[in-house]
């Protein structure tokens, strides 16, 4: 299994989690790469994600070149980190599984990648390729901040908090879609004033 390529690059510019890879090295047999976070590593990637602590950020990561120079990298993600409760600010822990595939072009641009998600976001991404090199450490970095949860609650904040079900038992008697209607609200508002 070939070992991803270190930058010597400033650690100002270095993303937390770099892993280079050469695409040079790729063909049209896959390439398979696992990288384990150091401690420094999973601290730094912490800071950045807002995060208490990672305490694991393990990934896997396939290259294969494809028909037109592009390159597919699928990859799976595994991490066990602690996030701050949203309304207590409580400690959170959970585990991040996930699996991910992106598709790394030369004749594209940020711009460009940007509006093809836009137009199409069933399809798979689409990445630029820029330079002779894929940071994979990055990519997987960038998964775990999209697979994490974005709004993590303790035990005690959920049963704190109305759900969605119990906003409905609110309702208007007789209203038959369980919800209520915004314009229904703001129409109660301009009674009361």
């Amino acid at each position: 299994m070939p070992a991803a390529d270190h930058p010597p690059s400033s650690p100002e510019s270095a993303p937390e989690f770099s892993h280079l890879v050469s695409t040079a090295r790729l063909g049209t047999k896959s390439a398979t790469y696992r990288l384990a976070a150091n401690a420094a590593e999973r601290a730094a990637l912490a800071q950045r994600f807002d995060l208490i602590s990672l305490d694991r950020f393990e990934a896997t990561v396939t290259l294969k070149r494809e028909a037109g120079e592009a390159i597919r990298l699928e990859g799976e993600i595994a991490a066990d980190l602690v996030q701050a409760c949203v309304v207590t600010n409580e400690p959170v822990p959970g585990r991040v599984v996930d699996r991910f595939t992106l598709i790394y072009r030369a004749d594209i641009d940020e711009a460009t990648a940007d509006q093809m998600a836009l137009d199409n976001p069933e399809d798979e991404i689409i990445e630029p390729l820029i330079g002779d090199s894929i940071d994979i450490g990055e990519a997987v970095a960038q998964q775990l901040s999209v697979a994490m949860d974005p709004y993590p609650r303790s035990v005690g904040a959920q049963s704190s908090v109305p759900s969605a079900e119990a906003m409905d038992e609110d309702d208007e008697p007789g209203a038959s879609t369980g919800r209520r209607n915004p314009f229904d609200v703001l129409a109660a508002l301009k009674k009361q004033s």
